[in-house]
């Protein structure tokens, strides 16, 4: 492996992860399709053991109602993201035990991430979540649903190899992806466009996108509480004069969605708005977009 990714956990990963109270899972259903999920715990939730071992005691928001396959050998993807420092770690990695109360998962791949187009939030952990929430499936991205998309500024991607082998590069990831409010665009009731800007040059979720197109996403309402859970086939638009009408935009990545969850009260409240990424202003949005072509 390069010194970028690594097959263990440095020192200061570990004590990353066992600080936080929310990580950011890439998950598959029986079925083999991609979900992007939060797992919730108060600080200490998550445990290194050792360098090689991260164990979570919780399991993923929506397990039952996605039937989420954490059993042992199955593959993940694992995000920590402080959203007031817009510090984040990620591993992919494979289940190696799974109970009522959480699992773990052996390290296959271990780097870090700049905090590039992270807005600062306060994470109000202490609201909990709440006592009651609630789930339905849909079966378009309209209404509620398409507002929630529209106005979100933060939302996280998970993605697949075609094949899901003992090799480290043939799992699970999940990323994050930020911009304005609008950056996020829905065009009839199932496709989900967003531009995608100049990152880390991993190219994990592209090429993942590019060799299998499955993608789960993830976008939450740090306000409300509020979500959307969604899966379906992603492709590249890498045309030039599509991603012009974003500035610093590389290309376009539309998802066409196959399955749809709209959660209320899933996500704790109080993610009070600190700072958007500097230079977001000048990055554009869909409307702005559709403007320029009439």
């Amino acid at each position: 492996m390069s010194r970028v990714f690594r097959d263990t956990m440095p020192d200061q990963h570990r004590a990353f992860f066992e600080s936080q109270s929310v990580l950011f899972l890439g998950l598959l259903d029986k079925k083999g399709r991609v979900w992007a999920s939060p797992v919730f715990g108060e600080p200490g939730f998550v445990q290194s053991p050792d360098a090689r071992t991260l164990s979570i005691g919780a399991v993923p928001v929506l397990s039952d109602e996605l039937a989420f396959d954490i059993a042992a050998g199955g593959k993940v993807g694992v995000l920590g993201l402080e959203l007031h420092s817009r510090r984040r770690n990620r591993l992919n990695g494979e289940v190696v035990r799974t109970g009522a109360n959480g699992f773990d998962i052996a390290v296959g791949q271990s780097f870090g991430n700049c905090p590039q187009y992270i807005q600062a939030r306060v994470f109000d952990r202490r609201s909990g979540i709440a006592d009651a929430f609630e789930v339905g499936r849909l079966s378009s991205l309209t209404g509620e649903a398409q507002a929630l998309v529209e106005r979100a500024d933060t939302f996280f991607i998970a993605s697949r190899a075609p094949e899901l082998t003992e090799d480290p590069r043939n799992g699970l990831d999940v990323s994050h992806r930020g911009g304005r409010p609008g950056f996020l665009g829905v065009t009839g009731d199932s496709i989900l466009s967003f531009p995608d800007f100049k990152g880390n040059r991993f190219f994990n979720t592209l090429g993942n996108i590019e060799a299998d197109g499955r993608v789960g996403l993830f976008v939450p309402d740090f306000e409300t509480g509020g979500a959307v859970f969604a899966t379906g086939r992603a492709i590249i638009d890498w045309s030039p004069e599509r991603s012009g009408t974003f500035a610093g935009a590389r290309r376009i990545v539309d998802v066409t969605l196959e399955e749809i969850l709209l959660a209320r009260n899933i996500f704790p409240a109080g993610g009070r708005l600190l700072e958007t990424w500097p230079g977001l202003e000048i990055t554009g949005t869909w409307d702005e977009a559709l403007r320029k072509e009439e």
